[in-house]
């Protein structure tokens, strides 16, 4: 329930900063003093939507290796380093992106990748998934975040999330014009109380039902990466054998900024309908079942 609470107090914060810029800036003002300019609403909708989740996307790498204390160890002559980059390396070569940065960093059993470009991304083991599976069951993870930047999905997700944000913000003042103006019968000029309450609850409820979609996308994202993981290890028993594993695991919470991107999370409840990875039974059943 504490989990619950906290997404929607952030999600309630990031809409009331959005619409207080709005405010500030007299955006709101212009785009309802003559009627609702939906020409106009649509074009803030897109600078809103796709601004944020794009600068997220570009700082992506430097924001990942900040928050989680990644060490690179690409020229690193520790003998497990260079089985590590050896391995990033094959399977860059195999998946034909370029080289991307290799990470070590402290923590739980957990993997990300992340990064803007796909021929110079970063991948990332942790200390914990070093310590714990075997040589196989890593080089099957470190497939897996691969095939996530051979796939795109750090680029994919990001659009996703942009549409997502687009439909929340245009839809959100298109519904507080109506209350406004209809239903509450303002006739001064600009927007009133209704107009922006309105707003703020709509933001708040349609962030929800935004997150919901992109976490369904980005479970599908992992399945994609299950199977891409098999296919660069040319056998699918790996895979599943590092998924097993990682299912008897305390995967620990990787910073936001990645946790999309991370190989295992651990969905429960009303939760599970966030959560950006699917149970790992089911993930070990549709890599089995070839679906």
């Amino acid at each position: 329930m504490k989990r619950i609470f906290l997404f929607l107090l952030t999600n309630l914060a990031v809409m009331l900063v959005l619409g207080i810029v709005a405010r500030l800036l007299g955006v709101d003002r212009f785009l309802t003093a003559n009627g609702l300019n939906l020409g106009a609403l649509l074009g803030f909708a897109l600078i809103m939507g796709f601004g944020g989740a794009i600068v997220s996307l570009l700082m992506s790498k430097p924001m990942a290796k900040w928050s989680t204390g990644a060490v690179i160890i690409n020229d690193s002559t520790d003998p497990m380093h260079r089985w590590i980059v050896g391995t990033v390396a094959t399977f860059a070569q195999r998946a034909r992106i370029g080289m991307p940065e290799v990470a070590i960093y402290e923590g739980e059993p957990n993997a990300f990748a992340t990064g803007a470009f796909r021929d110079s991304a970063l991948v990332a083991v942790s200390t914990g998934l070093l310590q714990t599976m075997s040589r196989e069951e890593v080089e099957a993870v470190i497939g897996h975040e691969v095939a996530h930047v051979a796939n795109g999905d750090m680029v994919t997700m990001t659009l996703i999330q942009g549409v997502m944000n687009t439909f929340v913000v245009f839809v959100s003042r298109v519904v507080g014009y109506f209350v406004d103006r209809v239903l509450l019968k303002n006739d001064r000029e600009g927007p009133g109380v209704g107009y922006m309450v309105t707003t703020v609850v709509m933001d708040l409820l349609l962030g929800v039902l935004a997150a919901m979609i992109v976490a369904w996308f980005s479970r599908q994202r992992e399945f994609r990466a299950d199977a891409g993981a098999a296919e660069l290890m040319g056998n699918k028993q790996p895979m599943m054998r590092a998924l097993a594993r990682l299912g008897g695991l305390d995967p620990g919470e990787l910073p936001q900024s990645v946790a999309t991107m991370g190989i295992s999370g651990r969905p429960s409840g009303l939760m599970a309908l966030f959560s950006s990875h699917p149970p790992i039974e089911e993930r070990i059943r549709v890599l089995r079942d070839g679906r």
